[in-house]
């Protein structure tokens, strides 16, 4: 859900060599796949193709994504996107914890990577395979957001309430992005974003107009 990256979290402990080199083969596979579907399209890019532009074997590429489509929908960012909201506040409304959370890490991927976070969109937008593996994803993501909110508010992580709380938010998110890619990209996601956390926290207004 979050924008993709290729630069390791900032803020957080040194990471050892092993693991240095595993997310410097995973920006490299990104970088790869990028740059090949921006040249010739999402459908024309094999995996081949791929693992040549980042100078690993294909198997390789499968060891960290299983399918192309995880390699524009993947990113080592949730888990960090889920220590900001745990240190939110405990008394926050959850609505501004996420709209924290949402805009610093939107401001990150439009200020460090614009064009990554364009394209990935839009591939979200136009590409079936990608919109239905995003759509798999979220019930992972929402796990992840239920235990964050379960803490915070000390419901069971699997209840109800939780669930349909944590998917709706889930949802909406996902919408902002769709809606952005679908408009050309022409209005600030961070205000899409919060147009769509409004909706969670008020309901529909009527159109008035």
């Amino acid at each position: 859900m979050t924008p993709a990256r290729t630069s390791p979290p900032t803020g957080r402990p040194p990471l050892g060599l092993r693991e240095r080199k595993k997310i410097k083969t995973r920006a490299a596979i990104r970088e790869a796949t990028y740059a090949l579907i921006d040249e010739q399209g999402y459908d024309a890019t094999t995996i081949e193709q791929i693992a040549d532009r980042a100078e690993v074997s294909p198997s390789t590429v499968f060891r960290y994504f299983p399918t192309k489509e995880d390699i524009v929908l993947t990113d080592e960012y949730d888990a960090v996107l889920l220590e900001e909201l745990r240190a939110r506040p405990a008394d926050e409304p959850w609505t501004d914890s996420v709209r924290y959370v949402m805009r610093k890490a939107i401001g990150i991927g439009a200020a460090e990577e614009p064009e990554v976070t364009r394209l990935r969109s839009r591939l979200m937008a136009e590409v079936p395979a990608v919109r239905g593996r995003m759509m798999e994803s979220m019930s992972e993501t929402g796990r992840m957001l239920g235990r964050a909110v379960a803490e915070r508010t000390g419901l069971a992580p699997e209840s109800l309430e939780v669930r349909v709380f944590t998917m709706s938010l889930i949802g909406g998110l996902m919408e902002a992005s769709l809606y952005w890619a679908e408009n050309g990209h022409r209005e600030d996601l961070q205000d899409l974003v919060d147009r769509a956390l409004n909706v969670m926290e008020y309901g529909l207004a009527p159109d008035n107009s």
